[in-house]
């Protein structure tokens, strides 16, 4: 990576949508060094995939959940159960490992506390190895971002 590298993807994270051609005008290089420069990032797994950010309150789901999830055992077995069932919740938009006093950490979008509270009893409390819920609402959004300092 080089500072040329840095500006595409400062960039690209700011507008996702711009063409590659705008995109060289925006960085300074020409179509053909952008775009292959783009295909490397990609190829390389610096660049994941592309994003469209959907505003949620927009969607109905008005309700932003912070759940720290206890487990009541550690081994891998109940670690992958966990993780994989997880992964197909919609409602659960991030998923983090934790140090300290909880095993995860998971935010949930969902439409209202009434949903969060029928998601918790059916769904979260009854997740491979749970031990313990500790929910914290969100009241205002403050900061969000997909952009890192790059």
């Amino acid at each position: 990576m080089d500072e040329m590298d840095g500006r595409i993807l400062r960039t690209i994270q700011k507008h996702p949508e711009l063409a590659v051609a705008e995109l060289a005008e925006r960085v300074g290089l020409s179509h053909t060094p952008c775009w292959r420069r783009l295909k490397r990032l990609q190829a390389s797994g610096v660049i994941e995939r592309n994003a469209v950010i959907l505003n949620p309150k927009r969607l109905g789901l008005e309700a932003v959940v912070f759940a720290s999830i206890r487990l009541k055992q550690h081994d891998e077995e109940t670690l992958d159960a966990f993780e994989t069932a997880i992964r197909n919740l919609p409602q659960i938009v991030e998923c983090f490992s934790m140090s300290g006093d909880s095993d995860y950490q998971l935010r949930i979008v969902v439409a209202n506390i009434e949903a969060y509270h029928d998601f918790l009893k059916k769904i979260v409390l009854h997740l491979p190895g749970v031990a313990s819920v500790n929910s914290h609402f969100a009241l205002n959004t403050v900061k969000l971002t997909t952009d890192l300092p790059i």
